[in-house]
């Protein structure tokens, strides 16, 4: 564990149903093998107490997440189902058959983005994963409980003085631009999906935060929502990390650039990540890494270089679309539709096509005054004839997932 978590922690953390310090929290113990369905941030934050206070082996996740077939497979593996903790609906569904508790554990769930969710093991240690003396900083924390990024927030405020949290739960979505400048906050975290649906929806709220940092991640960054934060938020840090369950933390950038300088490709450099690549596929040997994670890990995503930047586009597997035998980067057309002044959010996909085999296809928010075919005209102008999109849905609003993430 790493040295600085305590429950005895002073830092402010506001869940929604809790307003106080983190040593505030009541602290029931957790049954030693503990996977805890967070059905909001403040029971998520009682997990968190509860395994600080009294390491056992704990898995915090979002209640949406606790499918019946992965509720039967951890109590099958020993663990207990835990509830409405901390409230009088709490409830503790006993295991099917005991297991040996890994003491420290911190089980976190994968996206599943690629198949079924995999468990990942992590500790406290592991994720805490910046360890340098950081300003007083008030964090908002929007991510869903138990994610990867959530709980790289949420050790910020364990583990450095004078940093406090303030976790939005998810009815409180819409108008967290509102609640952060209430609550003084002054460094915020979120997706780029997250970021574009704000702007797109008050932009003049989001201006009015009181902002010293702003980070992406989770998604593929690219110049356009650098940008609009740069616009809103001149004088603040403007960073964007490249993290995921298994590779942990690895990659940040604090230049407002999108992507990251070349020279950083196969440099080895003790307690950083070794980033490659191979095949145009991200590759990487990271000490943040979770437990039994393979030491030179292939991500899957898919990168680009060019003009001494290396881009972190989108997934092997579904940006490249082959049209009629001619391949399109799902990601060079989405970034030519957000390059459109009126575009606030855009998604690319093939879909199957007679004779061509698919075309491109896609759906976009809009901010101000245009329309399809301007849209297509847009496109033409810097893509072959080929990669323009044959079909563009207009959207009502920016779709975004209880993973901050986009729908589609």
């Amino acid at each position: 564990m790493n040295h600085a978590v305590t429950i005895g922690n002073r830092n402010p953390i506001r869940t929604g149903r809790h307003e106080g310090a983190w040593g505030d929290l009541p602290t029931a113990p957790l049954p030693r093998r503990a996977a805890v369905v967070a059905e909001d941030q403040t029971q998520a934050c009682l997990a968190v107490a509860a395994h600080v206070t009294d390491p056992g082996e704990v898995l915090i996740a979002s209640a949406p997440r606790f499918t019946e077939e992965l509720i039967d497979e951890l109590r099958a593996d020993g663990f207990s189902i835990v509830s409405g903790l901390g409230t009088d609906q709490e409830r503790v569904e006993a295991p099917s058959r005991e297991g040996r508790t890994d003491i420290g554990a911190v089980w976190l769930l994968t996206s599943g983005s690629t198949g079924r969710p995999k468990r990942v093991r992590h500790t406290l240690a592991s994720l805490t994963t910046v360890t340098s003396e950081q300003p007083p900083r008030k964090w908002l924390c929007a991510y869903s409980p138990g994610a990867y990024a959530w709980w790289q927030v949420i050790t910020l405020g364990l583990t450095h003085p004078e940093t406090g949290v303030v976790c939005v739960e998810a009815n409180e979505l819409d108008s967290w631009p509102q609640l952060a400048t209430e609550q003084g906050v002054t460094a915020v975290s979120g997706t780029p999906t997250f970021w574009r649906h704000a702007i797109w929806r008050d932009p003049t709220a989001v201006a009015a935060i009181p902002l010293e940092q702003a980070t992406l991640g989770g998604e593929p960054v690219d110049q356009s929502v650098l940008d609009s934060l740069r616009r809103l938020h001149p004088k603040a840090r403007v960073s964007w990390i490249y993290a995921s369950s298994e590779a942990g933390a690895a990659i940040a950038v604090h230049d407002g650039r999108a992507g990251f300088p070349v020279a950083w490709l196969d440099r080895d450099v003790p307690g950083r990540p070794r980033i490659s690549v191979v095949d145009s596929e991200l590759i990487l040997s990271s000490p943040h890494a979770a437990s039994g994670s393979a030491q030179r890990l292939r991500t899957g995503d898919r990168v680009e270089v060019a003009d001494g930047r290396v881009r972190i586009v989108g997934r092997i597997s579904s940006d490249e679309i082959n049209v009629g035998g001619s391949k399109v980067s799902a990601s060079e057309v989405r970034e030519s539709l957000l390059s459109h002044h009126a575009v606030a959010w855009a998604a690319v996909r093939g879909r199957s096509a007679p004779i061509v085999g698919n075309m491109v296809v896609a759906e976009v928010v809009l901010s101000g005054n245009a329309d399809v075919s301007d849209l297509r005209r847009w496109c033409a102008r810097s893509l072959p004839d080929y990669a323009v999109p044959r079909r563009i849905t207009i959207r009502d609003a920016v779709p975004m997932k209880e993973s901050l993430k986009s729908d589609v």
